[in-house]
């Protein structure tokens, strides 16, 4: 495929050439070209003319095909303000103007004429024309040739959603690592963050492809590897080939906990693993999107355990993606890990969640187990060099798998891909050990996992276990250890139901037990058992006051209070007990503050949390106005933003102070952060803007869209509120006339009601779903969603 793209058209449009040349096992047969622009010029079958107006929503006819054939298509596209197709943002700390490609899952129509699937891969060749000030990147290497002029080197087949091209006044580092040259770029606004931090990522880049480069055996074919951080990104990365996408955010501007650069590192490992699992080899159909994130859920952060400084990577798995997972698993929507319908490519956006993710990857895991890694690598090698450049699905993955086994893994894949839902993994203190499927989804899963007893922080007994029925005996175990924990090392995916003893012990005892892991697997059971009503929230509360303050794990003392104040605590406890409940977070949060050691992630994490939790205004002012803040965030924007929006919740924050804090932070991230203290101020007549400028002004970008969504529900009486619920039925969904999907399935979770804890949301939300008007991704966030207010509810009535 030929595509060339002009750029210097101004801000709303631009020109795009597509020239295709293909074969058809069938001459005389017809087909059908991909193609949504603005406007169609022109476009020639084998020299002959077609009618632009042919093109029936985004179908473009093409009849009497020849044996070989050439298409050319030219037009004018449109740039998004949404985060998908060729997006263009201002950077409103200097004006400059950025683009870059999303073309995920299927946006590729609407910037070039494409046969849009993932099994009809081609080599690209790129032309570009930019303003003369721009940069240019793609997926080929960038070469100008005249001023202006770019022309990006012939690609290997890639699928066309991996197609990217990222313009303007972009700023790099480069290096270079086994023959590989490698670049980090950001915008130029953002050069004092990637300098300071390119150094990090560049060492997590090159630990990475060792890493895999000795696992896989089979180098990276994709020729340079650029990382660019671009601005309004929809996902947190994208793993174009040769050219992966990142959210800027992950630039931090201020100060970062190890938990924070954990997390980038791991992503930087996911994306890369995706040059192997997605690019090289790609799932045939959608229906197969867990051959490319399962797999690079599960190898970044086996690498980042095995070959960076992050040996304890998997806590925060268990602790993060995990409990994503597990909500998705208990939201109606769950689903298969593999072999999902998806109809569509919109169906198949959907289910790119926690199950196709975390559980995904913890299945492997336990394949892993099963198998042996040197069988599991040898099959996975094997996959890949015979698929390379081509497509791959499930049967295709089993078969090399039991090559390199020996044995038929068709009774495993039943079981574990291709059967929904996750068993509950309970141990009694006589020492039987249960498994209960879910009724819904019966499977019988063999489970490779482990148990653990602690006393006094000592762990006192442990045994592996193989859980091949539904109920074993564990012999000779000491059970009368103070908390005992089913699947300890966190190596099964199953939520653990824990023994009341245990339970009661936990504020005592959580912090004094050593291994973050099973610290992780714990507080996990607490968070679960609050979700599905088997944990009352009020010991639960007992135990995060009691325990938090003594957690060291930055990763689990951030997930973890992010879990109380988002949902537990606003959602979960009985209205009456809100505020008082919101007072023993912040004290919490005071305590471990006070205790920290200067500079350090503890104090760093506790800050944070007291100053989006604490009500003490003399703190917050003076902290805003810059006076006493902690060492290490002195001049920290992000912190004083955080600090703001809770005196805006608090209404504390007028007009002029939220004019004077955005301007000393005239970014991106600051103007995002201004929107988001505007809504969350409780007044009638702030929400009333905040919910305008959310369901009624087209101009707004996804990333302005969000920050509104997030402060609107933050703050508010549920008198106040109550009403929104019923606009949220009738506003959110017809954002879908200006909105791309990928954008406004984020708007609808992010704008859901979820405050207002009432059976009457419930009704509203039910009635809703039903109408036919929802788009596919709306109607599963709504769905989701209203599982989860379903749950507080749920435990409100049993512990009331």
């Amino acid at each position: 495929m030929e595509v060339d793209l002009d750029l210097d058209r101004g801000a709303e449009d631009f020109g795009s050439t597509t020239r295709i040349r293909f074969s058809c096992s069938t001459p005389g047969a017809a087909t059908f070209l991909d193609v949504r622009a603005v406007n169609v010029e022109t476009v020639t079958l084998n020299g002959d003319s077609i009618a632009p107006d042919q093109i029936v929503e985004g179908r473009l006819p093409l009849a009497d095909l020849a044996a070989d054939n050439t298409v050319e298509v030219v037009a004018t596209m449109a740039y998004s303000r949404d985060g998908q197709g060729l997006h263009r943002s201002t950077d409103p700390a200097d004006d400059e103007d950025y683009v870059y490609g999303h073309l995920f899952l299927d946006a590729a129509p609407t910037v070039f004429a494409c046969f849009d699937q993932p099994d009809l891969k081609a080599p690209y060749a790129v032309t570009v024309r930019a303003p003369q000030e721009w940069v240019v990147l793609g997926n080929g290497r960038a070469t100008q040739t005249t001023p202006g002029q770019w022309e990006l080197s012939e690609t290997l087949p890639l699928a066309t959603y991996f197609v990217t091209v990222c313009a303007g006044p972009y700023v790099s580092v480069r290096d270079e690592h086994d023959g590989i040259p490698l670049g980090i770029h950001a915008r130029r606004s953002l050069q004092p963050e990637l300098e300071k931090h390119a150094p990090q990522m560049f060492e997590v880049t090159k630990q990475s492809f060792d890493y895999y480069h000795r696992t896989f055996e089979v180098r990276y074919p994709f020729g340079d590897y650029d990382q660019i951080f671009v601005p309004e990104f929809n996902a947190g990365a994208m793993e174009n080939p040769g050219c992966v996408t990142f959210r800027d955010t992950m630039l931090f501007r201020g100060a970062a906990a190890r938990e924070q650069i954990l997390q980038r590192s791991n992503t930087i490992a996911h994306e890369m693993a995706h040059m192997w699992f997605g690019d090289l080899v790609t799932m045939r159909w959608w229906d197969d999107l867990w051959l490319n994130e399962s797999f690079a859920e599960f190898m970044a952060y086996t690498a980042t355990s095995r070959a960076t400084e992050f040996t304890d990577s998997w806590v925060e798995f268990g602790i993060s993606r995990k409990q994503w997972g597990y909500a998705a698993e208990r939201a109606p929507s769950t689903h298969p890990v593999a072999g999902s319908p998806a109809p569509d490519a919109q169906s198949a956006l959907e289910n790119f969640d926690g199950i196709s993710y975390a559980k995904g990857a913890s299945v492997l895991r336990q394949l892993v187990t099963f198998m042996g890694e040197d069988a599991f690598n040898a099959g996975v090698t094997a996959y890949l060099r015979s698929h390379e450049h081509g497509n791959g699905e499930l049967s295709e993955f089993l078969a090399a798998m039991e090559q390199a086994q020996g044995a038929s893994l068709t009774e495993w894949s039943r079981a574990w891909l291709e059967t929904a839902g996750v068993d509950v993994i309970a141990l009694d203190r006589d020492g039987t050990l249960t498994r209960t499927s879910p009724p819904k989804y019966p499977a019988d899963r063999l489970h490779s996992l482990d148990v653990a007893g602690f006393t006094d922080g000592t762990k006192v007994f442990h045994a592996a276990v193989t859980l091949e029925a539904p109920q074993v005996t564990l012999e000779g175990a000491v059970l009368d250890a103070t908390v005992i924990v089913p699947n300890a090392a966190d190596l099964t995916w199953a939520q653990v139901d824990l023994d009341e003893a245990s339970l009661a012990a936990l504020p005592r005892e959580l912090s004094r037990i050593a291994d973050p892991v099973a610290r992780s697997v714990l507080w996990g059971a607490v968070l679960t058992g609050v979700f599905r009503a088997t944990v009352d929230p009020r010991l639960a509360l007992d135990t995060f006051t009691a325990a938090w303050p003594h957690e060291s794990d930055d990763a689990l003392m951030t997930r973890v209070a992010a879990a109380f104040t988002d949902r537990i605590v606003p959602h979960f406890l009985s209205p009456e007990l809100v505020e008082s409940a919101g007072g023993r977070i912040a004290g919490a949060a005071l305590m471990t503050f006070e205790g920290a050691e200067s500079g350090s992630d503890r104090e760093l994490v506790s800050a944070r949390l007291l100053a989006s939790t604490s009500t003490d205004e003399d703190r917050l002012l003076a902290w805003v106005d810059g006076s006493n803040l902690p060492a290490g965030l002195e001049g920290d924007a992000d912190f004083r933003w955080i600090v703001l929006r809770t005196l805006a919740r608090l209404d504390l924050a007028d007009d002029a102070l939220i004019a004077r804090v955005e301007g000393d932070d005239t970014t991106l991230s600051g103007h995002l952060a201004a929107l988001a203290a505007r809504a969350a101020r409780p007044g009638i007549p702030d929400k009333e803007w905040a919910w305008a400028e959310l369901t009624q002004n087209r101009a707004r970008s996804n990333y302005e869209l969000n920050a509104l969504a997030t402060g609107f529900w933050s703050s508010g009486s549920l008198e106040d509120l109550r009403p929104y619920a019923a606009r949220y039925v009738s506003d959110v969904p017809h954002l879908a006339q200006w909105l791309g999907a990928d954008a406004l399935d984020r708007v609808a979770t992010l704008a859901f009601p979820a405050r207002v804890v009432e059976a009457e949301t419930v009704d509203l939300v039910r009635e809703a779903i039903a109408r036919p008007d929802l788009t596919a991704g709306v109607r599963r966030s709504m769905a989701d969603e209203l599982s989860k207010l379903e749950e507080a509810l749920t435990s409100r009535a049993h512990w009331a």
